[in-house]
């Protein structure tokens, strides 16, 4: 569909108050009697071809958050670098997508989502094509954040489009479809990487989203709506912006030196970050403009339990993504690709329920099934507690898929969760606050559980120093001398893991039982929904 056949999809609708779109309007011009399709997902054609355009773009920004994992070995080797210094080519990214995030609505608002989808596509593959010829470790962390602050901008400008063109009555298998690449993103990024650092070379990791980003960028001129009707009654939170994206990447840089620099190194950034984000809450709650997060969301049960569960989900599923591959390429000694295969199982998971997961969220309500999900994931990862020198691959692969069935039933039930007690000029605020929770969860449990790892690694290895940099540079006679040693420093780690998904339990258990109700909230706009 060629965006003249489009209509207008105005932001004016948060201005109208209870006032929803007439028939017709949203983000694709699909009114609300279209009929629906008895596939898989339940999708009309409309929306089939809006989650094309929307997926491509999510999954290259997806993909980029663990595709470098299965290559820090490589990176450190090559710039001569060590493993502290090389973890923030991916913590770095994580972190850059958080910081973005909060600018989004006000982007959107004042130039409209189709062209701030297809500017985001373009900075990130800037970023990618920087990555991919960089000179030394420090200007590839550069250019990671620079790809980050495109990538940031995508996953929630995509939800946006489309849970506006859906509406609540679908949004569950709406949120179902653009978390396919959520969860196979983590898994294919491995696989991708693996294969490309095996067989080419590493840079490739980062010029494979090249042609990619292209085609994504072609399918938004010609299917994305276009003439969207642009208001300028949201200024931007300035003062908001700089306590609250500085706050976060202290707070996360603090956490990541912990057991690498001297306490003054650990503490001084967290307390300060930790104070600029007290200060943040502080300016939003008495902010005569609209802040960056709207902190009385959070008085809402359903929407404040969504938040927390995603938080800690991201940390889980993050936090996992970086163990499992240094697991296998450490301590079992498998390639990079080999690593990247042996995970996925977890992505497999996911895609044979996340259909399903839609669909009973829809009926259901998300409190009937992100806990059981929760529960899953958590049966999933205990042998990984368990893990030693020679575990069985075919019992941690039965492992991982459970894993991943588990997480299917968690991530978009608990994000369309937020959204469904909501009023349709509180969604939009809404997404960049979910947004916002689910990478910085992600960002925190990649730095703890490295933090931990390092912590663990010379627990188990007496005289050892270094942590996981010290493993890298043993002599290899050293490095068989204490693999099982090794092994159990990775299932101590996997400990928290657990409890991340086990603490996720509690306001998992506080969400709305009851389905979204039809006509609960009138369909929105995709340039009011992030607002």
């Amino acid at each position: 569909m060629a965006p003249s056949d489009t209509t207008d999809s105005a932001p004016e609708h948060a201005a109208d108050g209870a006032r929803g779109p007439a028939a017709g309007d949203g983000a694709g011009g699909a009114p609300d009697s279209a009929p629906v399709s008895t596939g898989i997902t339940g999708l009309d054609p409309h929306l089939k071809r809006l989650a094309l355009v929307v997926v491509i773009g999510t999954i290259m920004s997806i993909l980029d958050t663990t595709i470098v994992n299965v290559a820090i070995a490589t990176l450190a080797r090559d710039f001569r670098a060590p493993l502290s210094s090389v973890q923030w080519v991916s913590t770095g990214y994580l972190l850059a997508l958080a910081t973005v995030i909060p600018l989004t609505g006000w982007a959107v608002e004042h130039f409209g989502a189709k062209r701030m989808w297809i500017i985001s596509l373009a900075l990130f593959l800037v970023g990618s094509a920087l990555s991919g010829a960089a000179w030394s470790i420090q200007s590839l962390i550069v250019f990671r954040v620079l790809q980050g602050l495109g990538g940031g901008m995508i996953m929630p400008i995509g939800q946006s489009i489309m849970a506006s063109a859906a509406g609540p009555q679908r949004m569950g298998r709406v949120m179902s479809v653009l978390g396919v690449p959520m969860l196979l993103g983590p898994v294919l990024g491995p696989v991708l990487g693996g294969l490309i650092v095996d067989t080419v070379s590493w840079r490739w990791i980062f010029y494979v989203n090249i042609p990619i980003g292209i085609v994504a960028i072609v399918l938004a001129l010609r299917i994305l709506p276009g003439h969207e009707r642009l208001t300028a009654a949201h200024k931007l939170d300035v003062v908001g912006f700089l306590l609250l994206s500085p706050g976060l990447a202290l707070l996360v840089y603090g956490l990541a030196q912990a057991g690498q620099g001297s306490p003054l190194s650990v503490w001084l950034p967290m307390v300060v970050g930790a104070a600029m984000i007290a200060g943040f809450v502080l300016h939003a709650l008495r902010t005569k403009i609209t802040p960056l997060i709207d902190v009385l969301l959070f008085r809402n049960r359903s929407f404040a339990s969504s938040a927390v569960t995603t938080f800690l989900f991201g940390g889980a599923l993050f936090g996992g993504m970086l163990l499992l591959p240094l697991y296998y390429q450490v301590v079992r000694g498998q390639s990079a690709l080999s690593a990247g295969l042996l995970m996925a199982p977890q992505g497999i998971g996911a895609a044979v329920v996340m259909p399903l997961a839609g669909r009973l969220t829809d009926r259901y309500g998300a409190g009937r099934i992100v806990p059981g999900g929760l529960l899953v994931a958590v049966l999933g990862t205990l042998l990984y507690t368990q893990l030693g020198a020679h575990t069985s691959f075919a019992l941690l692969a039965v492992s991982l898929f459970v894993r991943g069935i588990g997480f299917g039933f968690v991530m978009m039930p608990a994000i369309s969760a937020a959204y469904q007690t909501l009023s349709h000029v509180e969604v939009p605020r809404a997404s960049t606050a979910i947004n916002i929770v689910q990478r910085v969860g992600g960002s925190i449990g990649t730095a703890l559980v490295a933090v931990v790892l390092d912590h663990q690694i010379v627990t188990q290895i007496h005289g050892l120093a270094g942590g996981l940099s010290g493993v890298s540079t043993a002599p290899l006679a050293e490095r068989v001398r204490f693999v099982q040693p090794l092994a159990s420093a990775f299932g101590h780690t996997f400990w928290w893991v657990v409890g991340m998904t086990v603490v996720a339990l509690v306001p998992a258990l506080l969400m709305a039982t009851r389905p979204p109700g039809l006509g609960s909230a009138p369909e929105m706009s995709a340039a009011t929904l992030v607002e």
